[in-house]
């Protein structure tokens, strides 16, 4: 029980290389960058649309500040400390 020489290295590579080959081997990779551009674009966009829901909630209110008064109190009837 050794480490692997370099001959038995080049067997398994060898192995590897019949069982995948150069075009199943490259088109793999090719999948694999095209499923991170797609993860990286999902993200970008999930991004920008928390950003547009942020951006939407904290506008301002263009109303004047005269429109948001609050309405006068009602008072009951007057007490006789207060006709005095």
């Amino acid at each position: 029980m050794g480490g692997f020489s370099l001959w038995h290295w080049l067997i398994v590579g060898l192995v590897i290389l019949l069982l995948f080959g150069k075009g199943r081997f490259s088109d793999m990779m090719g999948d694999v960058a095209k499923g991170l551009k797609s993860f990286k674009k999902g993200m970008s966009e999930e991004e920008e649309t928390v950003q547009r829901r942020l951006n939407d909630e904290c506008t301002i209110d263009p109303r004047p500040a005269a429109a948001a008064e609050p309405a006068p109190v009602e008072r009951g009837p007057a007490s006789e400390a207060d006709r005095l």
